[in-house]
């Protein structure tokens, strides 16, 4: 999964017509895809939360451009995460963010995209919200660290399952930070139990604890080993 963040937003590799080359040679190479992007961009500068028309318009600008060139690498779904400083305060701003979206779904489709909300919703009003769009070119983004940091009831959760098209895995404590896999508050064998039985064929993308200045690829391997022994049983 690919991340931009709205630093710098036209210097990365994926803004930029070298970079797509490198990207599209390298994915060749080493038979790799990268099927979703999470858009830090969006919750560091969300359009829907700008101070004038002209700052609203080029945020709105600069996502139609970041959909276009994830197209060109093969990038199926966009993450847009409604957390933080990206979350609607008020129904003016859903309202804005809602607007804006269908009026672009032709381009959305015509680009082979689908949009992916995360939010930090309770379980009824993330039903409520997604139930709004589309579900053809609009869906959820499940991150199990943000139902474990607000301790949500997974049995809840279940009431908008079936508009989850991508999940991140991480673990948090509760209304904490992030720790690594099985350290905090993710009900992971009660979220697995489901998954298996719901068929649920999208991808799972490994978005745990950062280790610092040790070895983080010791660290992502512990996490993946952790995965791997908890699901395929």
């Amino acid at each position: 999964e690919w991340t931009l963040d709205y630093k710098d937003l036209y210097k990365n590799p994926l803004m930029t017509g070298e970079g797509k080359k490198k990207i599209n040679k390298l994915s060749k190479k080493y038979n790799l895809s990268i099927p979703s992007l999470t858009g830090d961009c969006f919750m560091q500068a969300p359009f829907w939360k700008s101070k004038n028309s002209e700052e609203e318009n080029q945020l709105k600008k600069d996502l139609i451009s970041i959909l276009e060139n994830c197209n060109q690498v093969g990038i199926k779904f966009i993450v847009i995460p409604l957390v933080d400083e990206g979350r609607t305060d008020n129904l003016k701003e859903e309202q804005l963010l809602i607007s804006f979206l269908k009026e672009i779904e032709d381009k959305i489709y015509n680009l082979d995209l689908k949009i992916l909300f995360e939010s930090d919703f309770n379980p009824r009003d993330l039903e409520k919200f997604i139930s709004k769009f589309n579900d053809d070119l609009f869906g959820i983004n499940y991150d199990t660290g943000n139902s474990a940091s607000l301790d949500y009831d997974f049995k809840e959760e279940k009431c908008y399952f079936k508009y989850v098209k991508n999940i991140h895995i991480k673990d948090r404590k509760k209304k904490s930070n992030t720790v690594r896999l099985g350290n905090g508050n993710w009900k992971y064998r009660k979220f697995f139990e489901y998954i298996k039985k719901s068929k649920y064929s999208g991808n799972f993308i490994l978005q745990t604890a950062r280790c610092g200045k040790k070895n983080h690829v010791k660290e992502i391997l512990l996490n993946k080993e952790f995965f791997e022994k908890n699901y395929f049983v």
